[in-house]
Protein backbone atom coordinates (compact mmCIF):
# COMPACT_ATOMS: atom_id res chain seq x y z
CA UNK A 1 0.00 0.00 0.00
CA UNK A 2 1.66 3.20 -1.13
CA UNK A 3 2.16 5.84 1.58
CA UNK A 4 0.13 9.37 1.38
CA UNK A 5 1.37 11.96 3.31
CA UNK A 6 -0.79 14.83 4.05
CA UNK A 7 0.63 18.82 5.25
CA UNK A 8 -2.73 20.30 5.94
CA UNK A 9 -3.32 24.14 6.87
CA UNK A 10 -5.91 26.62 7.85
CA UNK A 11 -7.31 26.75 4.18
CA UNK A 12 -9.21 23.05 4.76
CA UNK A 13 -10.45 24.28 8.37
CA UNK A 14 -11.57 27.66 7.30
CA UNK A 15 -14.19 25.50 4.57
CA UNK A 16 -15.79 24.39 7.68
CA UNK A 17 -16.23 27.34 8.94
CA UNK A 18 -13.18 28.13 11.55
CA UNK A 19 -11.61 31.85 11.01
CA UNK A 20 -8.02 31.73 10.44
CA UNK A 21 -5.35 34.04 11.69
CA UNK A 22 -4.10 35.46 8.16
CA UNK A 23 -6.64 36.65 5.88
CA UNK A 24 -7.61 40.38 6.81
CA UNK A 25 -10.60 39.21 8.59
CA UNK A 26 -8.67 36.61 10.75
CA UNK A 27 -8.51 36.52 14.06
CA UNK A 28 -5.21 38.31 14.24
CA UNK A 29 -7.30 41.46 13.67
CA UNK A 30 -8.94 41.31 16.97
CA UNK A 31 -5.97 40.18 18.79
CA UNK A 32 -2.30 40.80 18.64
CA UNK A 33 0.04 37.51 18.31
CA UNK A 34 2.21 39.19 21.35
CA UNK A 35 -1.21 38.91 23.52
CA UNK A 36 -2.33 35.49 22.99
CA UNK A 37 0.29 33.35 21.44
CA UNK A 38 3.30 33.74 22.79
CA UNK A 39 5.07 32.77 26.06
CA UNK A 40 5.51 35.99 27.03
CA UNK A 41 1.61 37.16 26.60
CA UNK A 42 0.86 33.96 28.77
CA UNK A 43 3.24 35.24 31.49
CA UNK A 44 1.37 38.99 31.34
CA UNK A 45 -1.56 37.89 31.39
CA UNK A 46 -3.46 34.32 31.58
CA UNK A 47 -7.10 35.65 31.54
CA UNK A 48 -6.93 36.75 28.65
CA UNK A 49 -4.80 33.71 26.79
CA UNK A 50 -7.11 31.96 28.72
CA UNK A 51 -10.52 33.00 27.40
CA UNK A 52 -9.43 33.42 23.51
CA UNK A 53 -8.92 29.47 23.70
CA UNK A 54 -11.71 29.29 25.26
CA UNK A 55 -13.72 30.80 22.44
CA UNK A 56 -11.67 29.23 19.84
CA UNK A 57 -12.66 25.58 21.13
CA UNK A 58 -17.09 26.93 22.10
CA UNK A 59 -16.73 27.45 17.95
CA UNK A 60 -15.12 23.84 17.22
CA UNK A 61 -18.19 22.39 19.19
CA UNK A 62 -20.40 24.54 16.32
CA UNK A 63 -18.20 23.14 13.00
CA UNK A 64 -18.06 20.54 11.48
CA UNK A 65 -15.94 18.54 8.75
CA UNK A 66 -15.90 19.48 4.92
CA UNK A 67 -15.40 17.03 2.21
CA UNK A 68 -11.50 18.21 2.40
CA UNK A 69 -10.99 16.25 5.51
CA UNK A 70 -13.99 13.45 4.96
CA UNK A 71 -12.30 12.83 1.46
CA UNK A 72 -8.90 12.18 2.97
CA UNK A 73 -10.57 9.70 5.51
CA UNK A 74 -11.54 8.28 2.64
CA UNK A 75 -8.54 7.62 0.77
CA UNK A 76 -7.46 5.49 3.74
CA UNK A 77 -9.66 2.43 2.10
CA UNK A 78 -6.56 2.30 -1.03
CA UNK A 79 -3.83 4.22 0.68
CA UNK A 80 -1.72 4.31 3.67
CA UNK A 81 -2.55 8.07 5.09
CA UNK A 82 -0.60 9.81 7.52
CA UNK A 83 -2.18 13.26 7.81
CA UNK A 84 0.38 16.23 8.99
CA UNK A 85 -1.53 19.61 10.07
CA UNK A 86 -0.75 22.83 11.19
CA UNK A 87 -4.49 23.05 12.26
CA UNK A 88 -5.16 22.77 16.27
CA UNK A 89 -9.21 21.85 15.62
CA UNK A 90 -9.75 18.05 15.35
CA UNK A 91 -12.04 18.24 12.08
CA UNK A 92 -9.67 15.61 10.34
CA UNK A 93 -10.42 12.79 13.34
CA UNK A 94 -13.94 13.38 12.74
CA UNK A 95 -13.73 13.14 9.45
CA UNK A 96 -12.39 9.57 10.31
CA UNK A 97 -8.45 9.75 9.83
CA UNK A 98 -7.01 7.66 12.04
CA UNK A 99 -2.81 8.72 11.61
CA UNK A 100 -3.04 12.38 12.83
CA UNK A 101 0.30 14.50 13.70
CA UNK A 102 -0.92 18.08 15.23
CA UNK A 103 2.52 20.19 14.86
CA UNK A 104 1.07 23.26 16.69
CA UNK A 105 -0.96 21.61 19.41
CA UNK A 106 -4.70 20.51 20.24
CA UNK A 107 -7.23 23.03 21.38
CA UNK A 108 -9.14 20.08 22.93
CA UNK A 109 -6.21 18.97 24.90
CA UNK A 110 -4.83 21.64 27.68
CA UNK A 111 -1.25 20.84 29.55
CA UNK A 112 0.43 22.21 32.53
CA UNK A 113 2.68 25.04 32.24
CA UNK A 114 5.48 23.63 33.93
CA UNK A 115 5.48 19.81 33.10
CA UNK A 116 5.06 20.04 29.57
CA UNK A 117 4.67 16.37 29.49
CA UNK A 118 1.49 15.93 31.58
CA UNK A 119 -1.11 16.46 29.21
CA UNK A 120 -5.21 16.41 29.40
CA UNK A 121 -7.83 15.31 27.17
CA UNK A 122 -10.68 17.45 27.69
CA UNK A 123 -14.26 16.05 27.31
CA UNK A 124 -15.85 16.48 23.95
CA UNK A 125 -18.54 18.44 25.59
CA UNK A 126 -16.04 20.81 27.30
CA UNK A 127 -14.09 23.92 26.34
CA UNK A 128 -13.65 25.99 29.20
CA UNK A 129 -10.44 25.82 31.37
CA UNK A 130 -10.25 28.40 34.05
CA UNK A 131 -8.03 30.56 36.41
CA UNK A 132 -7.01 28.17 39.04
CA UNK A 133 -7.89 24.49 37.16
CA UNK A 134 -4.32 22.62 38.25
CA UNK A 135 -2.36 19.87 37.22
CA UNK A 136 -1.70 16.87 39.07
CA UNK A 137 1.52 18.46 40.21
CA UNK A 138 -0.25 21.51 41.62
CA UNK A 139 0.62 24.01 38.20
CA UNK A 140 -1.86 26.05 35.97
CA UNK A 141 -3.40 24.28 33.21
CA UNK A 142 -2.58 26.34 30.01
CA UNK A 143 -3.42 25.66 26.02
CA UNK A 144 -1.69 22.44 24.55
CA UNK A 145 -0.65 24.57 21.96
CA UNK A 146 3.07 25.23 20.16
CA UNK A 147 3.53 29.49 20.63
CA UNK A 148 5.23 31.36 18.62
CA UNK A 149 8.76 31.23 20.07
CA UNK A 150 8.02 27.23 21.16
CA UNK A 151 9.95 24.56 19.75
CA UNK A 152 7.84 22.60 17.83
CA UNK A 153 8.38 18.95 19.18
CA UNK A 154 6.70 17.01 16.84
CA UNK A 155 8.77 18.54 13.20
CA UNK A 156 11.50 15.89 13.34
CA UNK A 157 8.54 13.06 13.30
CA UNK A 158 6.63 15.01 10.49
CA UNK A 159 9.94 15.28 8.29
CA UNK A 160 11.18 11.59 8.59
CA UNK A 161 7.27 10.71 7.22
CA UNK A 162 7.33 13.17 4.54
CA UNK A 163 10.79 11.41 3.89
CA UNK A 164 9.16 8.24 3.09
CA UNK A 165 6.44 9.31 1.15
CA UNK A 166 5.35 8.29 -2.24
CA UNK A 167 2.65 10.81 -2.94
CA UNK A 168 2.71 13.94 -0.62
CA UNK A 169 -0.13 16.18 -0.60
CA UNK A 170 -0.14 19.90 0.77
CA UNK A 171 -3.59 21.58 0.93
CA UNK A 172 -4.70 24.90 2.26
CA UNK A 173 -1.47 26.57 3.66
CA UNK A 174 0.53 29.26 2.40
CA UNK A 175 3.36 27.61 2.94
CA UNK A 176 5.31 30.52 4.81
CA UNK A 177 5.30 29.81 8.41
CA UNK A 178 8.46 27.33 9.32
CA UNK A 179 8.93 24.76 10.89
CA UNK A 180 6.35 23.54 9.43
CA UNK A 181 6.74 25.07 5.17
CA UNK A 182 10.58 23.23 5.09
CA UNK A 183 8.62 20.09 4.96
CA UNK A 184 7.89 19.85 1.53
CA UNK A 185 12.00 19.62 1.05
CA UNK A 186 12.14 16.59 2.86
CA UNK A 187 9.98 14.43 0.17
CA UNK A 188 12.32 11.71 -1.82
CA UNK A 189 13.20 12.69 -5.27
CA UNK A 190 10.08 10.02 -6.79
CA UNK A 191 7.25 11.71 -4.45
CA UNK A 192 4.08 12.92 -6.44
CA UNK A 193 3.94 16.46 -4.69
CA UNK A 194 0.14 18.04 -5.30
CA UNK A 195 -0.23 21.18 -3.63
CA UNK A 196 -3.98 22.10 -3.25
CA UNK A 197 -4.72 26.34 -2.71
CA UNK A 198 -7.53 28.41 -4.71
CA UNK A 199 -4.32 30.86 -4.48
CA UNK A 200 -1.30 29.47 -5.15
CA UNK A 201 2.11 29.70 -3.28
CA UNK A 202 5.46 31.82 -3.81
CA UNK A 203 8.35 30.21 -5.22
CA UNK A 204 6.59 26.87 -5.78
CA UNK A 205 9.21 24.33 -7.51
CA UNK A 206 8.15 23.63 -10.85
CA UNK A 207 7.87 19.94 -10.05
CA UNK A 208 4.84 20.50 -7.88
CA UNK A 209 1.41 19.60 -9.22
CA UNK A 210 -0.91 22.61 -9.10
CA UNK A 211 -4.94 21.75 -8.11
CA UNK A 212 -5.94 25.51 -8.11
CA UNK A 213 -8.82 24.34 -5.96
CA UNK A 214 -10.32 24.92 -2.62
CA UNK A 215 -9.85 22.40 -0.40
CA UNK A 216 -13.10 20.21 -0.59
CA UNK A 217 -12.88 20.98 -4.43
CA UNK A 218 -9.16 20.34 -4.27
CA UNK A 219 -9.64 16.60 -2.42
CA UNK A 220 -11.98 15.77 -4.63
CA UNK A 221 -9.56 16.17 -7.77
CA UNK A 222 -7.32 14.37 -6.02
CA UNK A 223 -9.08 11.40 -5.80
CA UNK A 224 -9.41 11.17 -9.25
CA UNK A 225 -5.95 11.62 -9.71
CA UNK A 226 -4.91 8.50 -7.00
CA UNK A 227 -7.47 6.21 -8.74
CA UNK A 228 -4.55 5.54 -11.70
CA UNK A 229 -2.19 4.41 -8.50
Amino acid sequence: MKKLVVLSGAGISAESGIRTFRDSDGLWEKYRIEDVATPEGWRRNQQLVTDFYNQRRKQLLEVEPNFGHIGLAELEKDFDVQIITQNVDNLHEKAGSTKVIHLHGELTKVRSERYENLIYDLSPDKYEIKIGDLCEKGYQLRPHIVWFGEAVPLIEKAAELVSQADILAVIGTSLSVYPAAGLLYHAPMLCKIYYIDPKGAENLPNYVNFIKKGAAEGVKELQKILRDY
